[in-house]
C-alpha cells in the first residue's frame, strides 16, 4: 500500500480542486471554460493515476468502477471533441464522492 499512497494522494488534490472548480453551481460551471477546462484537466489526472493503484488496492474498495475510470480517461483524452459536459457535471456529483470516499478509506489504511 506504501507505493499506492503517493497516487491516492494524487487523486485526493484532483477531487479537491475538482471540488473547487464546481463548488459554485452548475450553471457557473456550465458558463465558466476555464472552470470546465480545469475540471477536465483533473479529471483526466486523477484517472490516469487511478490506473497506477496496485490491484490489491482496487480489490479493497470494489465499489469504485476503477475500469470504467479508465476507460473514462480514454474519453477524456481521444474524444475531446465529444465531450458532454451535462454528463462531466453529473459525474463530478455522482461518482467523485464515491471515489473520493475510497480513496480516504484506503488512505486510512496505508497510515
Amino acid at each position: 500500500m506504501k507505493d499506492d499512497t503517493v497516487y491516492l494522494q494524487h487523486i485526493q488534490v484532483c477531487i479537491l480542486r475538482v471540488e473547487k472548480d464546481t463548488a459554485q453551481g452548475k450553471e457557473h460551471f456550465l458558463g465558466s471554460t476555464t472552470h470546465q477546462d480545469a475540471v477536465l484537466r483533473n479529471l483526466q489526472t486523477l484517472s490516469e493515476s487511478t490506473q497506477r493503484l496496485s490491484e490489491s488496492a482496487k480489490a479493497n474498495r470494489p465499489e469504485v468502477e476503477w475500469e470504467k475510470i479508465a476507460a473514462f480517461r480514454n474519453v477524456l483524452v481521444h474524444n475531446y471533441l465529444g465531450i458532454d459536459l451535462e454528463q462531466i457535471w453529473n459525474i463530478v456529483r455522482r461518482d467523485v464522492p464515491v471515489l473520493k470516499q475510497a480513496v480516504e478509506t484506503l488512505l486510512g489504511q496505508s497510515g
